[in-house]
């Protein structure tokens, strides 16, 4: 299973020299086997532009499941050339909300919030809903389950190819479960669904516990949560994501160094989400993010 991070940052795209390394686009990860293209797409930020260079010219044909509807996680559907093309296919689904789909995402992508509305789009492009449940996208399992994250029904999602899996938790407030453990936010059973023994746990890390107290009502978790998450569910792997647009390439980095010493000992090793980076989930002892 590859994965390509084509989008990392949370809430708002963040633009200069200061972020370059960790890079300001938002929440976009793509799917596919070791050798194929991506063909399964989690969200739709601005950092879905960044696929079209992973087709290399290639039109997109694929899945995207957007986790809800912000718009860092949907602003980069118009601006995807790959996707938008008279001979690409795009299946997308959204979350079930009792709204018929394209009715919901027409809402800030059409006249006057912006020129064209998604049925203009060009290509095979076809639209639907998905909930609480298992399904089966592109050649992966994917298990779906409801993350409390404030503005809208948002979900959480865990992809397995029989062999190897991942677990997206992009924007996750544990917090509004109760207080957990450590203060941190509650280990509940839909979490604890999603990341049980996966290889990779790609999770919100927008907050540090320090800040939970004034910015935990955001919708946002703390790193050291996905840490804990991560220890409680058997996660191998934490995957550092959604950072804080006003968050500089030293200042993740800091957080990144701090999360390291703090899973020292527990078996769970700790990376950083970034754009335009790509890794292979299967030899532990090999894993690199290029």
């Amino acid at each position: 299973m590859r994965v390509w991070i084509c989008g990392a940052r949370g809430s708002t795209p963040a633009v200069g020299a200061e972020f370059n390394h960790v890079g300001g686009h938002t929440s976009c990860v793509a799917i596919g086997d070791d050798d194929g293209p991506p063909r399964l797409v989690l969200d739709a930020g601005t950092g879905l532009r960044n696929l079209t260079s992973v087709l290399d010219g290639a039109p997109f044909r694929g899945t995207i499941l957007l986790s809800h509807l912000h718009w860092d996680h949907t602003h980069g559907l118009p601006f995807f050339a790959a996707g938008d093309r008279p001979d690409a296919c795009t299946h997308l689904l959204l979350p079930a909300q009792g709204v018929e789909p394209i009715e919901l995402l027409a809402r800030t992508m059409s006249p006057p919030h912006f020129p064209i509305g998604p049925h203009q789009l060009r290509g095979d492009w076809s639209f639907g809903v998905i909930d609480r449940g298992n399904y089966r996208f592109e050649g992966f399992d994917v298990l779906v389950r409801e993350i409390p994250h404030k503005g809208g029904k948002t979900l959480g999602f865990r992809v397995s190819d029989g062999t190897r899996s991942l677990a997206y938790l992009s924007d996750h407030a544990p917090q509004d479960r109760g207080s957990g453990p450590h203060g941190l936010g509650a280990l509940h059973e839909d979490a604890l669904d999603l990341a049980r023994d996966v290889d990779v746990l790609v999770h919100d890390a927008q907050y540090t516990a320090a800040e939970l107290p004034q910015r935990g009502s955001f919708g946002h978790a703390a790193y050291e949560y996905s840490l804990e998450l991560a220890a409680a569910a058997g996660a191998r792997r934490v995957l550092l994501f959604h950072h804080d647009p006003s968050r500089t390439d030293p200042e993740v980095t800091s957080i990144l160094e701090a999360a390291r010493a703090l899973a020292a000992g527990s078996g769970v090793a700790v990376d950083l989400g970034r754009d335009r980076s790509t890794f292979v989930i299967g030899d532990e002892q090999a894993f690199t993010i290029h």
